[in-house]
């Protein structure tokens, strides 16, 4: 997996981003993934919501807890991923391809440089 157009926020999620686009793919870590174990359901926001930096967006349900997904960048949800509502388990096979969450409109691209490289985030997590 190449990682040089991603990057990662402390609440374990990764943004991946093409330079000539304003628009960014969100979704969740396999780190975050195995952690949360099975995932079963999975609320996404609206499309066309706008979202801040750093504010909760979703739900993430696994069998044994439920947790927020926050939104790593602010912007406008220009997309959701809805395979996402009859298979969640994609999070878990695929959490950087098939288990993406939500496509947003950046409103502030500095946001990005705030965010961790892969090398950076693999160190907090120990997955070196």
């Amino acid at each position: 997996m190449n990682f040089d157009n991603m990057r990662f926020s402390k609440e374990h999620e990764w943004v991946e981003f093409e330079k000539s686009s304003e628009v960014v793919t969100i979704g969740i870590t396999d780190f975050a993934a195995g952690e949360l174990g099975d995932i079963v359901f999975v609320e996404l926001p609206e499309v066309g919501r706008e979202v801040k930096n750093k504010e909760p967006v979703g739900a993430i349900e696994a069998v044994k807890t439920v947790a927020d997904l926050f939104a790593p960048l602010s912007g406008v949800v220009k997309e959701v991923n809805t395979q996402l509502e009859d298979n969640p388990g994609l999070v878990n096979q695929s959490p950087y391809k098939e288990g993406w969450f939500l496509r947003l409109q950046m409103t502030d691209r500095s946001e990005l440089d705030e965010l961790m490289s892969h090398d950076d985030y693999s160190r907090i997590t120990g997955t070196e």
